[in-house]
């Protein structure tokens, strides 16, 4: 089996910009190998990106000539961190700390998303609240109102999109972009596509990010009126990333019922606060539960938690998904339930929280990159 020294020896041969191997010129900036994939990310000026994508392929090539390598994923990210924003003056004859600012979004990305009039995160504290299964229905909630919509699967390390969409195979590549997938209609992306659902991806912070912007930068996504990201669970560097990387429109935080998700999803809202970003409500998914047979309704992970929590928080509050096994049923079946029976009484639920979205994000600017802010 192949290991990390492997890769670099490999691309020891591989000759950058000037002669000098990629290994030397220190433009390596990750090695990653699970089983027989191997994850390589080298930084290259965005300027000449048409000499590094060259350099990329070579490299792909050197790396998956390797013994124990199946399949070389390379991947190129701009080589100089933006500079931070100067402290601002707010009119009252000195500046105010405003903490750390935020990285200026990356020219490619900027390029490869102009088009699309919306980015929405689809966020959560924590996992297992729903959240990817909502995204889902979301994005084509908006879709059935006649929107052209992309979801974008952001979860690196576990990626439910294909499985939700029943998209199989790889991406096509086209232009140097990678085409997405599409399912009713809309256009679909995930690490998912690339690498076998049974591989862990045991990446450090930095190669996560690189497979974000590349996900965003590197994807032929055309014409969009909504891109709906669906996120990790958490507050971490993937949240960080897109605030600093794309001009968010705003972002649907779902939690269930009880204290301990809310209390995680507040922290999301807040997450999102800091950088600046809308937050456009929250959605109790997992609302309550109607029995099948008896009509008896429960209230299973209690309820009105959320919408507590909205109006305690100054947000809105979207709505109430019940927690029901027709929605699981076609959610694991590859049929996601406002794809799968659109005039059905679940995707009415979905179609009525997409209908506030859309008129959420239509009576708003789009605004430019974020600041965070201490506090």
């Amino acid at each position: 089996m192949a290991n990390e020294a492997d890769v670099l020896k490999a691309l020891e041969k591989v000759p950058g910009p000037g002669g000098v191997s990629l290994v030397a010129s220190n433009a390596v900036s990750g090695i990653n190998v699970a089983g027989t994939k191997a994850f390589v990310s080298i930084s290259g000026d965005p300027a000449r990106a048409k000499e590094w994508e060259a350099i990329r392929l070579a490299a792909e090539r050197a790396v998956g000539e390797i013994g124990g390598v199946e399949r070389a994923i390379v991947t190129l990210t701009a080589e100089h961190a933006p500079r931070p924003e100067p402290a601002r003056d707010h009119g009252h004859g000195h500046h105010h700390d405003r903490g750390p600012a935020v990285a200026a979004p990356r020219r490619g990305i900027i390029a490869a998303v102009e088009r699309i009039r919306f980015i929405v995160a689809v966020a959560s504290g924590k996992g297992g609240v729903g959240k990817s299964t909502t995204a889902a229905n979301l994005a084509l909630g908006l879709a059935a109102q006649g929107w052209r919509v992309g979801l974008l699967d952001a979860d690196v390390y576990g990626p439910s999109a294909p499985r939700l969409f029943g998209l199989h195979g790889k991406p096509q590549v086209a232009d140097g972009k990678m085409v997405p997938l599409e399912a009713y209609g809309v256009k679909v992306m995930s690490i998912g596509f690339l690498v076998d659902e049974n591989v862990p991806m045991v990446w450090r912070g930095p190669m996560v990010s690189q497979a974000l912007t590349q996900m965003l930068g590197e994807v032929a996504w055309g014409e969009l009126d909504a891109l709906v990201v669906d996120m990790p669970p958490g507050t971490g560097d993937v949240q960080l990333t897109l605030a600093q990387q794309v001009p968010l429109a705003g972002a649907v935080i779902v939690s269930t019922p009880q204290d301990l998700a809310l209390i995680d999803a507040r922290r999301a809202v807040s997450m999102f606060q800091k950088v600046e970003a809308p937050i456009l409500g929250i959605i109790e998914n997992m609302s309550y539960f109607l029995c099948p047979h008896c009509g008896g309704r429960t209230d299973v992970f209690s309820h009105g938690g959320a919408r507590h929590d909205a109006e305690k928080l100054g947000v809105p509050f979207l709505g109430e998904v019940p927690l029901d096994a027709a929605i699981r049923e076609t959610s694991d079946a590859g049929r996601p339930v406002v794809g799968a029976d659109p005039q059905g009484a679940h995707a009415a639920i979905y179609l009525n929280l997409a209908a506030k979205v859309k008129t959420l994000l239509e009576t708003q600017t789009r605004r430019a990159g974020p600041v965070i802010v201490k506090g």
